[in-house]
């Protein structure tokens, strides 16, 4: 997920400019947070990262619509998994501080697909001392923690299923089926950095995965307060009326089993006629507002062996 450059309108800015510098400056806050840690990016010099510029990771993680509908459905799919939304539901506060949860994740992904190799393993490296100290007991009474290779499979798969969903809904050129299967093979490197075994790293074997893992998901009760916080979420009433329709284009994302599951029962037709323009309509208007991004100009001047 990219993250897009605070812009100032000058005094002789159009009124259309002065819009944009006032749109783009709530999505760095709500999205972003302030701090851009350009420096994860700036060097060394020449330096490709985890990925590189010509890897499908890179093409879908800068694409910011895509990643902002697909990381709401994500965190729809992830919670499907009773042990992993006990972990989020005991451990994380996002209830107290959205944004702030937000602003982590986004971090962590911008971080290690286009930081430095250093940062993006420092970031990684951060993450894998961290997860020791989340374990618990689901209602269920069994025991999870948050370094359970298997678990993490699961949060990557559905992570990077549903950023390619959104990718493929919003982008202007979608990939092609070679470039999919290209794209779960090189994200499957950070997950298996974590500590994930058995990580899907092509469209077959993602739906393999689906399919074998799918007898253990349902929605708890945790996963259902989890669906109206966030068609909820937003700091004012035009951010939460935003949000929702996102979150409508983040449902048609989700597999038919999964919104099923989490009793979302919105008719075919209004969300193929209605809610699929609709969060394309907010894509394109959030690409125009994001414009280039800053992170990605330092990204190239690095690439370009410029300090």
């Amino acid at each position: 997920m990219t993250t897009v450059s605070p812009h100032r309108p000058t005094a002789l800015a159009s009124p259309v400019e002065v819009l944009r510098a006032r749109l783009l400056a709530e999505v760095n806050a709500t999205v972003h947070g302030q701090d851009l840690h350009l420096e994860r990016y700036e060097g060394p010099s020449g330096d490709p990262g985890l990925f590189g510029p010509r890897s499908m990771t890179w093409r879908v993680h800068g694409h910011p619509a895509g990643m902002l509908t697909g990381g709401f459905a994500a965190l729809l799919l992830q919670s499907l998994h009773p042990l992993a939304m006990a972990a989020v539901d005991a451990h994380s506060n996002f209830r107290a501080d959205p944004a702030g949860r937000l602003n982590r994740t986004a971090r962590f992904v911008t971080t290690t697909t286009f930081g430095s190799t250093a940062a993006a393993e420092e970031a990684i490296a951060m993450v894998r001392r961290i997860h020791p100290r989340i374990r618990g007991t689901a209602s269920d009474g069994r025991a999870y923690r948050a370094d359970d290779p298997e678990l993490l499979t699961w949060v990557h798969t559905a992570e990077v299923r549903c950023f390619l969903a959104g990718y493929q809904m919003l982008a202007a050129t979608p990939l092609t089926p070679a470039e999919c299967d290209d794209y779960y093979a090189d994200a499957a490197l950070v997950a298996e950095r974590l500590g994930a075994v058995g990580v899907p790293g092509s469209r077959a074997e993602v739906a393999r995965y689906f399919a074998a893992v799918r007898p253990q998901l349902r929605a708890t009760p945790a996963a259902l307060e989890c669906l109206r916080f966030l068609r909820g979420f937003g700091r004012g009433s035009r951010e939460r009326a935003v949000t929702r329709l996102v979150m409508n284009g983040a449902v048609s994302l989700l597999p038919g089993w999964a919104r099923a599951e989490l009793g979302v029962r919105r008719p075919d037709a209004v969300r193929v006629g209605v809610d699929l323009p609709i969060a394309r309509g907010i894509g394109r208007a959030l690409v125009w507002v994001c414009g280039p991004s800053e992170i990605q100009r330092a990204v190239r001047r690095r690439m370009a062996g410029e300090e």
